[in-house]
C-alpha cells in the first residue's frame, strides 16, 4: 500500500509517500522563510505560501518517488491541532486530489505524529513506553500500552519548550527560529554561570514561563518588561545565558522521567518534535533515563509529512472505517487516542 501524505500545520508546506513497510519513498519539505523577519509566524502568510507551494511540493514527491497520483492507495493529511488557514489549504488539497483520482482520504493527528515517527524509524520497542512530544507548540509527556493504546499523563502549564527556546531567542537578538542559534551559542558557553532554575509543578506537567521570565531579567534587569529594548551584551555574556538556559529547559523535562518511568513500569522512550533534534537535550534524556529512547532521525524531528503519511497508512490497514475529517486548530488532550482515528 501507498500513502501520499500531506502536512500543512504551520509554516512547513511538505509532502511525503510511504509504503506498508513504513519505508519512505520520497519526504520533501518547503520551510517558509518569509516569517524571519516578524520574529515569529504569520498565520495569513502561512496560508497564502502553502496555497502556493504546494502543487511545487506534490509533484517534487511524485518524481522523487518515480510514481503517479493514480499509484497511490491512500491520501493523508494533518487536520490538527495547528493554523487553522494552514490546515485548510492542506486538507482541501487532500481533498481534491482524493476526489481527482478517486483515492480513500484520511486525516491525521500532528501531534500523534510526532509520536509516530519515533515508532516508525525504530526497531523492536519495547512496551509499555514513556512518550514525550517537545515541539514549538507542544510538550507533553504520554504513557503509550502499546502501539495502539495511550493516555496523557503530563504537558504543559503555559508555554512549549521550543517556543520557550524561540522567546529566549528573541530576548538575546536572535532571528527566528532561535533554537539552533541558542544551541550552537550554548557549546561556548558557561551552563552554570547564571543560576536558573527548573520548574517544580505538581504531578507530571511541565512550566517553562518563569524561566523565561528569569532569562528576561538576567538580560534587562529585574524592573524590565519583554517590550523594553535589549541591552547591548557581549558575545560571551550570551553564549552564557544561553549555556545556562538550555541546560534549565533540559532539566525541567528530564527531572520528571524517572519517577514517570518508575511509576508506570515503562521500558522504554519514544520521543518526538522539532526539539528533539537538539543534542544537549538528548543528552539530558538519556543521561535521567537508564532505558533504550528512541529519538526520530532529524529529518524527521520537525514538522514534515512522511510521520503523517506512516501513520495515516498505519491506521487505515488498522481500522475498516474511516471518520469525517474535521479540521480543529487546537488540540483536545482529553480525546485523542495516538496512533488511531479518533479525531479531537
Amino acid at each position: 500500500m501507498l500513502t501520499l501524505g500531506l502536512e500543512s500545520s504551520c509554516d512547513e508546506t511538505a509532502c511525503a509517500i510511504v509504503n506498508e513497510d513504513k519505508q519512505i519513498l520520497a519526504n520533501i519539505i518547503a520551510s517558509q522563510d518569509i516569517h524571519a523577519s516578524y520574529g515569529g509566524v504569520v498565520p495569513e502568510l502561512a496560508s497564502r505560501a502553502h496555497l502556493h507551494i504546494f502543487p511545487q511540493v506534490i509533484n517534487k514527491a511524485l518524481q522523487q518517488a518515480n510514481l503517479l497520483i493514480e499509484d497511490m492507495d491512500l491520501i493523508a493529511v494533518t487536520q490538527t491541532p495547528g493554523l487553522i488557514g494552514s490546515l485548510s489549504v492542506g486538507v482541501h488539497f487532500g481533498k481534491g486530489i482524493a476526489i481527482g483520482a478517486k483515492k480513500s482520504l484520511i486525516g491525521v493527528n500532528h501531534v500523534e505524529a510526532h509520536l509516530y515517527a519515533a515508532y516508525m524509524a525504530a526497531q523492536n520497542v519495547q512496551f509499555p513506553a514513556l512518550g514525550l512530544v517537545v515541539s514549538g507548540a507542544h510538550t507533553a509527556a504520554f504513557f503509550i500500552e502499546n502501539p495502539t493504546s495511550y493516555k496523557l499523563i503530563g504537558k504543559t502549564r503555559d508555554d512549549a519548550i521550543g517556543e520557550t527556546f524561540d522567546k529566549v531567542g528573541r530576548f538575546l537578538g536572535l532571528p527566528y527560529p532561535a533554537g539552533p542559534l541558542i544551541e550552537k551559542l550554548a557549546l561556548e558557553g558557561s551552563e552554570d554561570s547564571y543560576p536558573f532554575s527548573p520548574a517544580k509543578v505538581p504531578n507530571y506537567d511541565f512550566s517553562f514561563s518563569g524561566l523565561k521570565t528569569a532569562v528576561l531579567y538576567a538580560i534587562k534587569g529585574n524592573n524590565s518588561s519583554p517590550r523594553s529594548p535589549a541591552p547591548e551584551i557581549s558575545l560571551e555574556k550570551q553564549r552564557d545565558i544561553a549555556a545556562s538556559f538550555q541546560k534549565a529547559a533540559c532539566t525541567t523535562i528530564a527531572q520528571k522521567l524517572p519517577t514517570i518511568i518508575k511509576e508506570f513500569s515503562c521500558r522504554s522512550i519514544l520521543i518526538g518534535g522539532g526539539v528533539a533534534i537538539n543534542e544537549y537535550f538528548r543528552s539530558a534524556i538519556q543521561t535521567a533515563c537508564n532505558l533504550p529512547v528512541y529519538f526520530p532521525p532529524a529529518k524527521l524531528c520537525s514538522d514534515n509529512a512522511a510521520m503523517i503519511a506512516g501513520l495515516g497508512g498505519e491506521n487505515f490497514q488498522k481500522n475498516s472505517s474511516i471518520p469525517e475529517i474535521r479540521i480543529c486548530a487546537r488540540y483536545q488532550w482529553e480525546s485523542v487516542s495516538p496512533f488511531s482515528l479518533a479525531s479531537p
